[in-house]
């Protein structure tokens, strides 16, 4: 009978709880995701690919994937980008993918100043795996869940089209962005009849490169980047600050995520390959020893390009 009225309860609980988007902690490894609007910032080629593992202690474990293509074309005044992402949640239990285009117009204003304005068309594919749900009738108030259920699939996979939209601003040595995501708000319930518009996300973020000198053996003086990160969803509000610190092709950072994690992470950047970790120490209730805090990986590839434009500018936020 407690776990029957504690399913009960779970059941009331969740029934007020919004989905929210994936996020990655390493924001500037992945930074077409945190804002399209960076889609060709880097002017040549640029590959990521991105690994998440959320709470991997917890039986349910959240895991995201993202894989990421960008690059400038002078012949469009801008860049175009391609983004993936592949989200599991409860082992499995739902799936969400996605597959974005994004075009970002790149205005130089002045010789100083540049901004970027960029559209990102997403098709999202979600699916449900009702062999993997539990139901109130399955339980036996001693023994558990033993029984069969008599509910029975209603629906189970979902596909929409989502707009976005994102603006970046930038000088040499500051830059400042805003995005919002979901913007047409979707139907993404997989249950047949329900209507569950997908809220939007709102990315404010901002930061700047201050170099210290003191030149490292790899060149590339010593700088360090402080930056600041807010998010808005469907009532949920995010405050993420910190800094990174760049040594030559290496790069350390530390965040405070507001009311829930410290973000370590370590980066390797030779100037063609980039691999970074970092790990998400849980403060919350929901702490460490019982989460096992969050994983993250990163890789990314920086090509050459064919024929440089020398007047591109690039963005001076940390990238590794």
């Amino acid at each position: 009978m407690k776990k029957l009225l504690l399913f009960v309860f779970s059941v009331l609980l969740l029934s007020e709880v919004y989905a929210q988007d994936p996020q990655f902690s390493q924001f500037y490894a992945n930074p077409i995701y945190l804002n399209p609007a960076f889609a060709g910032s880097h002017g040549c080629p640029r590959f990521a690919v991105n690994y998440r593992n959320q709470w991997p202690a917890l039986s349910g474990t959240f895991v995201t994937y993202s894989a990421s293509y960008d690059q400038y074309l002078k012949s469009i005044s801008g860049g175009i980008g391609v983004i993936a992402t592949h989200d599991q949640q409860g082992k499995g239990t739902i799936n969400h993918t996605t597959l974005s285009l994004i075009y970002n117009y790149h205005l130089k204003v002045n010789r100083k100043f540049t901004m970027m304005f960029a559209g990102k068309a997403t098709w999202n594919q979600k699916f449900l795996d009702w062999d993997k749900l539990t139901f109130g009738d399955m339980i036996d108030p001693r023994r558990g869940f033993i029984y069969g259920t008599n509910d029975v699939p209603r629906g189970g996979s979902r596909g929409f089209f989502d707009a976005s939209a994102g603006m970046v601003g930038f000088t040499e040595n500051f830059f400042f962005g805003v995005s919002g995501h979901h913007l047409n708000m979707p139907n993404e319930s997989m249950i047949n009849g329900d209507d569950s518009p997908m809220p939007i996300r709102i990315t404010g973020h901002m930061g700047a490169k201050i170099g210290l000198g003191g030149k490292s053996q790899y060149s590339n003086e010593t700088s360090i980047m402080p930056n600041l990160i807010y998010q808005y969803q469907q009532g949920f509000m995010e405050l993420m600050l910190g800094t990174y610190v760049k040594y030559g092709a290496f790069t350390a950072g530390a965040w405070f995520r507001s009311k829930d994690a410290f973000i370590l992470s370590l980066g390797v950047n030779t100037g063609t390959i980039k691999v970074g970790y970092s790990y998400d120490v849980t403060v919350s209730k929901l702490n460490n020893g019982v989460s096992g805090g969050s994983h993250e990986v990163s890789l990314g590839f920086d090509l050459n390009c064919k024929t440089r434009q020398p007047s591109f500018r690039t963005v001076s936020c940390p990238s590794f």
